[in-house]
């Protein structure tokens, strides 16, 4: 029953000897989309909020402009 389990587990271990490099990528890279799925849960289970969101202009007052005056630049 667990005879394909045992010869994965002792491939899987031969090949993080042999080939340390490819074999933790390979564990890393596969460790990525779990991590995408289980990390926010657990972020908002402790009282994550995301920031606000940055202002895209300068808010503009509800007022008419005003003539810049005394910089003697006319």
């Amino acid at each position: 029953l667990f005879a394909p389990l045992r010869s994965s587990y002792r491939y899987l271990q031969r090949q993080a000897h042999e080939n340390t490099v490819v074999f933790y990528s390979c564990v890393i890279g596969a460790i990525g989309p779990v991590m995408a799925i289980t990390i926010p849960p657990i972020r908002e289970h402790f009282g994550y909020r995301p920031a606000e969101h940055v202002p895209m202009s300068y808010p503009v007052p509800n007022r008419p402009r005003r003539p810049v005056q005394g910089y003697e630049d006319e």
